[in-house]
């Protein structure tokens, strides 16, 4: 007669049960990334009331792939087009997050969805959480040179929202890699901010220059998109195929993410 299972293993399966059916239901939602991060050692950064986050030791990161065309655009500053692109993601991802929230609340879960772009101070860049550490901590990618999340497949070619929740769910580990060789956001990047090292990221000279588009009326917001379009990942390779090599700021060619 076998011995029973012990309780731990019972979890374990139920973490990696609840994991592979709540990945469906986010992919049938029209999630192109999906990953589960621990948060337990990192909620001190969460920008959140303690009582709130209390508990809420899992993170659903869910990621959706932009337009290469409409990426394909960009050339020395954003587009209007592009603008209205970046901000449907946003609300896709809003949506799919709230639909993720009502899923797991239905399961008697307790769920807090991020918004996929609230920014709380523009000049220390700073939000509820990052999105992108918390992408890096459930193995989606890697944070690039250009202070991005980077995946293998989409480069910096998408965007990102997060749920947290106390759900019992196996968390997925970070990846062990970076961007190699590749500099085409070093190049591309119009003030020098992108640097060999993410650490040494020019933030004051990035957001100067949104604040330029801005001021323009470029824009109605803080983005520019210079280096997520020089940065397409495997999903990138098909859009350059189809528009062209990818030019720096003095027209030179540069070697996409391999």
């Amino acid at each position: 007669m076998k011995a029973a299972r012990p309780y731990k293993d019972i979890n374990v399966f139920s973490e990696i049960w609840n994991y592979r059916t709540l990945k469906k239901f986010c992919r049938l939602q029209g999630a192109d990334l999906f990953g589960v991060a621990d948060v337990s050692n990192i909620k001190d950064e969460f920008e959140l009331v303690e009582d709130v986050k209390k508990g809420l030791n899992k993170a659903v990161c869910l990621g959706v792939a932009l337009s290469g065309p409409i990426l394909s655009e960009i050339e020395a500053q954003p587009t209007k087009l592009y603008f209205h692109h970046y901000r449907t993601a946003n609300m896709f991802l809003d949506q799919t997050a709230f639909s993720v929230c009502r899923w797991l609340q239905n399961k008697g879960a307790a769920a807090l969805p991020i918004p996929a772009s609230q920014i709380l101070d523009w000049q220390k860049q700073s939000a509820h959480l990052s999105h992108k550490k918390i992408g890096q901590l459930a193995g989606l990618g890697w944070i690039g040179r250009n202070n991005l999340l980077v995946s293998e497949r989409y480069g910096a070619q998408f965007r990102l929202v997060t749920i947290l929740t106390d759900f019992r769910l196996k968390a997925d580990r970070p990846l062990r890699r970076g961007c190699g060789p590749c500099r085409a956001c070093v190049a591309a990047c119009p003030v020098g901010a992108i640097r060999d090292n993410c650490e040494n990221f020019g933030h004051l000279e990035c957001f100067e220059k949104l604040k330029g588009f801005q001021r323009e009326n470029v824009v109605g917001q803080y983005i520019c998109g210079i280096c997520v379009k020089a940065c397409g990942g495997k999903h990138g390779k098909k859009n350059t195929a189809l528009n062209g090599p990818v030019e720096d700021q003095q027209g030179h060619h540069i070697r996409p993410l391999s």
